[in-house]
């Protein structure tokens, strides 16, 4: 783009703040409705060049805020202040909110990731409380048939022996054949 195109568009740019100046000004005094659109519609320019121009749009917003000039109560029911105020309060609403939400997503996240890892099969099993009374169980008759079999065995030794020592006895006495 060529300097002189540059200048142009610099001063037309430059032309039109002024013209949305002098229209916040206006309706300022006039005690007009101030909006965005309104106040674009009087500057005669599209209400994208106030969004373009941030400290424009600021100009407009701060002037919605203010109270108007001829009040004839000499006092107006809002003021800035209280405006600001209930704008950090809302902004302080919104914090908690959000923080409540992201809290119940991740609940809810949780919950549905359980109840899908249940449904999967993949899962334990949702009786984990007797699954364990059933170990408990087995656990307590294996020690009781260990005991039983620890007898038993003894027992089959003793006869082992017994058996043993007959039968070497029968094997030594002298045998009689009638």
């Amino acid at each position: 783009m060529s300097s002189a195109m540059a200048d142009g568009r610099r001063a037309d740019s430059e032309r039109r703040r002024k013209r949305v100046v002098a229209a916040i000004k206006n309706a300022t005094k006039d005690s007009t409705s101030i909006s965005v659109s309104a106040i674009a519609r009087q500057a005669g320019v599209d209400r994208t060049f106030l969004y373009r121009h941030r400290d424009l749009l600021a100009l407009v917003h701060a002037a919605e805020l203010e109270p108007a000039g001829n009040d004839p109560g000499g006092a107006s029911p809002v003021s800035l202040a209280s405006l600001q105020v209930d704008l950090a309060n809302a902004h302080a609403r919104n914090t908690r909110l959000v923080s409540r939400v992201q809290q119940l997503e991740g609940r809810l996240s949780e919950l549905m990731g359980e109840q899908t890892w249940r449904e999967s099969g993949l899962g334990a099993p949702t009786d984990i409380e007797e699954l364990q009374r059933t170990i408990t169980r087995l656990e307590q008759r294996n020690v009781e048939l260990s005991s039983k079999l620890e007898d038993r065995d003894g027992e089959l030794e003793a006869a082992r022996a017994a058996n043993r020592e007959l039968t070497r006895v029968i094997n030594s006495a002298p045998h009689s054949r009638s």
